[in-house]
């Protein structure tokens, strides 16, 4: 049972869509729960979206205890609002938790937690075309403790926050470097997980390829240093002599929910498709015999990124003549049409709120 308490002060949504950006602005209101050992889950609850407090020695913040989830909420045609394989999320939530030591979430709470929030906060879904209202499911360890051991207390939280159109000016292709430097995540370690850790491990590869005009960094493994893993926000395709293949999920991966529906719906199109490791040398030949036909990463926020050109050692890979390829053009369109209502869910992957 949640518990609803709504704002008596409701703050005025933004009306030039166009401006919203990402996770700067955020809905009047949020879920929270809460976890305490001998008691479990419990207070379930929508309350008005306000600050928190914490304890200096919460454990969060001294040992990094903390998982996260991102999805969004569409606005439809006809104005109803509409969620994206929600159910996907909650189960990677857990596998993360699972990682981190973290007391399983119920599934059925959570997923009903997203769905009441955002009917209540309904008329912060935007309504132009690409725009959505992104949801941040997340859960820290608050105990005020100085000690290295799993938390007893716990919150669980989602957010909403109205997020503009990831293509501005259009679905233009990016230029990603290849790190040769730094390691993001090894096969034992947290990289097939949703939290904090990996992402701050990711910053300075990101930072220095920003500074060197790259949108983006492309991860190797952390062994070898041969074989590719993921970009830094998103999982990464190459179409090689009319085949798409990805990195298989190998413990240092995360297995993306974009991911998975764009292997699927390759599937049900005939296109092949196959997961195994891929070394950053085979991209190179296919790039040198002229059969490295298109790249492309998958992710919530971009949901497919076509790939321009790729940097590796002295190599610069130019794909697809500046443009958007077939395959990715055509993923693209039929993910967002989908998830828009655009086109027909024939895979049941929507889940309807409103």
């Amino acid at each position: 049972m949640i518990s609803i308490n709504l704002t008596k002060s409701k703050k005025p949504i933004p009306a030039d869509e166009t401006k919203l950006g990402f996770g700067r602005v955020f809905s009047d209101h949020m879920f929270v729960m809460q976890y305490d050992r001998g008691q479990g889950w419990h207070d379930a609850r929508i309350t008005p979206f306000a600050e928190i407090s914490l304890s200096p020695a919460a454990m969060v913040l001294h040992y990094s205890q903390t998982i996260f989830e991102g999805l969004k909420a569409y606005r439809r045609a006809d104005g109803g609002v509409q969620l994206f394989r929600p159910e996907e999320n909650v189960k990677r939530l857990n596998l993360s938790a699972e990682r981190l030591v973290i007391p399983q979430v119920p599934e059925d709470v959570a997923l009903q937690g997203l769905k009441e929030l955002v009917r209540i906060d309904k008329d912060w879904v935007p309504h132009s075309d690409g725009a959505s209202l992104y949801l941040r499911p997340f859960v820290i360890a608050v105990d005020p403790f100085v000690g290295v051991r799993p938390a007893d207390s716990y919150l669980f939280f989602i957010i909403a926050s109205p997020s503009g159109a990831y293509y501005e000016s259009g679905l233009n292709p990016v230029a990603i470097k290849v790190e040769e430097k730094y390691v993001r995540a090894v096969k034992g370690g947290m990289g097939y997980t949703k939290t904090g850790g990996n992402y701050a491990a990711s910053l300075i590869g990101q930072d220095e390829a920003h500074k060197e005009g790259f949108s983006q960094v492309l991860w190797l493994d952390g062994v070898e240093h041969k074989y590719i893993e993921e970009v830094g926000a998103m999982n990464i395709f190459f179409k090689i002599n009319g085949e798409v293949v990805t990195p298989e999920l190998s413990g240092s991966i995360l297995g993306g929910i974009t991911r998975k529906s764009v292997i699927e719906l390759l599937k049900t199109k005939g296109i092949p498709v196959s997961e195994r490791r891929i070394a950053i040398d085979e991209i190179a030949a296919a790039y040198d015999s002229g059969t490295l036909e298109e790249v492309f990463g998958t992710g919530t926020a971009a949901v497919i990124s076509p790939v321009g050109s790729l940097k590796y050692q002295d190599k610069t890979m130019d794909v697809g003549g500046g443009k958007i390829g077939e395959v990715s053009a055509m993923l693209y369109d039929t993910l967002t049409g989908i998830q828009y209502g655009r086109l027909a869910d024939k895979l049941n992957w929507i889940v309807k709120v409103d």
